[in-house]
């Protein structure tokens, strides 16, 4: 683009004014018209898509770039043209001269804005917002770096209808490792979080956060870590802003405290009702409020729409790290570019028809759409574009079946997403990105539910797809290799599975750097598996390692440290050093008591925990007091059939045993087992565990033949489930052997230990 300067022989480029994650903007001149606008240049979307990918994203940046065309309102930004030249989408759009929300709070540092200055803004984008609403669009990514202050006075939002393109183009930065992509942490809506429906409410909750921070200088939620960001949004009130700075009006305190309500429906019902309540809340004496803020920094003036700033979607976002008062940054840089990925789309049915294509544009399209190619079309090629409708319900299908994930309804999640991915493949193709993220979703309840060799199969070739449309090194191929390597060390592959660790973990070191989270991620995931190896010192030494780093970069008491420091624990009793594993099972507990809360499941799991090491310690009567409450927290918290109150009362029974209570624990064994198997099926590995565990209470009570008959149905099941190679069921094997020699059938035991050893030789690697 650069090279050329010149777009469809009309817009010349002249120089660069932004530049982000989305691609360019240039300040450039209409040939046709005479005058200086601004164009976007979002990224190349070249061949590594499949035709029906780029077909679909390109109807898709049309219709958004007509909705925003379509919009006439003095507070948003007029859209002039669009199109596509040189395999780059591009928008015109007018050129503003002012400065973004985000660069005035810079500028304005270490004050917030005057108070006037905030609510007159506030005035401005609630109008502008009434309009928008009215016309069936929401903006879904409000933050300041997309509102612009110009410099006689006026108030205008950026972005309608083109940064949803970013998630389309791959471009969007992911929080966690469930495959949902996140957006700008600071500004999110509660619904936005958790995956729900969207609506002008949103965009409304979005407003409240962005003027909180104009009035007092620092988001609702202000912390360097973005899960902590999010976990603020979803479940803390937040702090009164007067508490800030008591000389805010209380009727605009009011106001955005409403704005920022968790349930939608307690928010104020439409923005222009919104508008109104600011405009009868201004004071008489509002313009006197400036003397109180006579320190902060005037607005500054120059290019507006990208004007110059170090990141965002098209410019428009201030630096990475940019500095609150104090000197803090808002989020570690590894944070900053995240975007929604679902920007401007209607509130309500917004037919394509009722757009007026005409408004705002002074050509029609200009690209490939306007040009069907000569040559005879491919299969895929034939393939009709599916209407956005479709899309859209199938994307709003896609988060139900999240939701029952959420919920742990595994069963319900993988028949959505089973029958999501049949359509979209119809729809769109195999190998589209939607399809892939569709049969991702279907592999990890394959996983969730026990069933690892499907969910190999599915990872593996969601894997394999998404190499050959997004490439080796894109985050959402090695993320579906990771999740390949964990499902192999489910299976007892674990050789297999470091293999594929060190591969991915050594492109994310490559292509992210060493601290990123994702790469963290892989390293904990790597030690993990190495103690599965046997190589336990290495695995220490690597969990400790991540744990510090995870430490410096996400924070002591963030949840992915405290799973390393559990790892580390976990390395340290397989290590033999108890004692030690004890005290740091417990620091965990602890900490995790502090940053989830007394009743939060990794908390409970923590407890869990350090009652193994009092048993592997010999404590068992300390253990038994541990378990009996465990339970019953679990229990009041999740229910007596939940599988992790059914893992405690294991343990319970575990340490029965070890006291010499072997018909009580033989009792609760039974009761746990008949429990395991009516909620998680026959066949589960807990159950299994229990039905082992009833198998070793009748021995201890010199039953063996009942016992014999327990360990052949565990050693059969995990054959059938496992393999005859997997390390469970070898280990089922000898515990049925051993049961043959205490009843004297010592051929029959000879056999099947020989049995076992052969498949172990079989699957041990040779040092050739």
């Amino acid at each position: 683009m650069a090279e050329t300067r010149l777009i469809q022989g009309r817009y010349q480029l002249l120089d660069i004014i932004g530049r982000g994650g989305m691609g360019e903007v240039w300040r450039a001149r209409d040939a046709s018209l005479g005058r200086l606008v601004a164009v976007k240049c979002l990224k190349p979307i070249g061949p590594q898509h499949d035709a029906s990918y780029l077909r679909v994203l390109r109807e898709r940046f049309r219709r958004e770039a007509q909705v925003a065309a379509s919009l006439q309102h003095r507070g948003v930004t007029v859209v002039h043209d669009f199109g596509e030249y040189d395999g780059i989408l591009y928008l015109v759009m007018e050129l503003l001269e002012g400065r973004n929300l985000s660069q005035l709070l810079d500028d304005s540092q270490p004050h917030p804005l005057p108070v006037a200055d905030t609510v007159e803004i506030a005035a401005q984008v609630s109008a502008a917002l009434a309009y928008t609403h009215r016309q069936g669009v929401v903006h879904r990514d409000l933050k300041p770096a997309n509102i612009m202050r110009l410099t006689d006075g006026t108030v205008k939002i950026c972005d309608f209808g083109i940064a949803r393109l970013g998630d389309d183009i791959g471009l969007t930065s992911r929080l966690t490792g469930t495959g949902v992509a996140m957006g700008t942490p600071h500004y999110m809506s509660p619904e936005q979080i958790s995956g729900g429906v969207v609506d002008h409410r949103s965009d409304l909750y979005s407003l409240g956060c962005v003027l909180y921070e104009l009035a007092t200088g620092a988001p609702p939620f202000d912390h360097e870590d973005a899960w902590a960001v999010l976990v603020g949004h979803r479940d803390t009130p937040p702090e009164p802003l007067r508490s800030h700075r008591p000389e805010l009006p209380p009727s605009f305190a009011d106001v955005v405290l409403d704005l920022l309500a968790k349930d939608p429906g307690e928010r104020p019902d439409d923005a222009a009702a919104l508008a109104s309540r600011i405009t009868r809340g201004r004071e008489p004496g509002a313009h006197t409020l400036q003397a109180a803020d006579r320190n902060a920094a005037p607005d500054g003036t120059g290019i507006g729409i990208g004007a110059p700033a170090a990141s965002g979607d098209g410019g428009q976002s201030p630096g990475v790290g940019a500095p609150l008062a104090g000197g803090q940054p808002r989020l570690p840089g590894w944070a900053r570019h995240m975007t929604t990925g679902s920007k401007a789309t209607g509130s309500g049915a917004l037919p394509l028809e009722a757009v007026d294509r005409s408004a705002g544009l002074t050509g029609s399209w200009t690209g490939p759409l306007a040009s069907p190619p000569q040559a005879a079309p491919s299969v895929e090629a034939k393939r009709p574009t599916p209407s956005p409708g479709l899309l859209d319900r199938l994307a709003i299908r896609h988060h139900a079946g999240l939701s029952f994930a959420r919920l742990g309804r595994w069963e319900e999640a993988g028949e959505v997403h089973r029958a999501v991915a049949a359509e979209r493949e119809q729809a769109l193709g195999p190998d589209h990105p939607d399809t892939l993220a569709s049969r991702y979703e279907i592999a990890f309840t394959l996983g969730r539910l026990g069933r690892p060799a499907d969910a190999l199969r599915e990872y593996a070739q969601v894997a394999g797809g998404r190499e050959r449309v997004l490439g080796p090194d894109h985050p959402d191929t090695l993320a579906a290799r990771q999740e390949t390597a964990y499902v192999l060390g489910q299976l007892g592959r674990h050789l297999e599975a470091h293999q594929v660790y060190v591969t991915v973990l050594a492109i994310r070191e490559r292509v992210i750097g060493t601290d990123h989270p994702d790469t963290l991620r892989c390293r904990h995931n790597l030690a993990f598996n190495l103690s599965r190896l046997g190589r336990l010192d290495e695995s220490y030494r690597m969990a400790y390692e991540v744990a510090a780093a995870r430490g410096r970069v996400l924070g002591a008491l963030h949840p992915d440290t405290l799973v390393t420091r559990y790892e580390v624990a976990y390395a340290l009793g397989q290590l033999g050093r108890w004692d030690e594993a004890l005290r740091t099972y417990r620091e965990v507990a602890t900490a995790r008591e502090q940053a989830l809360g007394a009743d939060h499941p990794d908390t409970l799991a923590s407890r869990y925990e350090v009652g193994i090491s009092l048993g592997r310690l010999g404590r068992s009567q300390e253990a038994l007091a541990l378990y009996r409450e465990l339970a019953a927290d679990r229990t009041r918290v999740h229910g007596g059939a939940d599988p992790e109150t059914l893992r405690a009362r294991h343990g319970l029974g575990v340490n029965l045993g070890r006291l010499g209570r072997w018909e009580e624990a033989l009792a609760e064994a039974r009761d746990v087992c008949a429990v395991r198997e009516r909620v998680l099926g026959h066949d589960h590995p807990d159950t299994l565990v229990s039905r082992r565990e009833v198998a070793v209470c009748l021995g201890w009570l010199d039953r063996w033949p009942d016992a014999l008959t327990a360990y052949h149905q565990v050693a059969t099941a995990r054959a059938r489930v496992l393999g005859d190679d997997h390390p469970d069921t070898l280990a089922s094997r000898n515990d049925e052997a051993q049961c043959l020699e205490r009843l004297g059938r010592n051929e029959e035991a000879v056999a099947v230990y020989r049995q076992a050893a052969a498949l172990h030789r079989a699957q041990t690697p040779r040092d050739d």
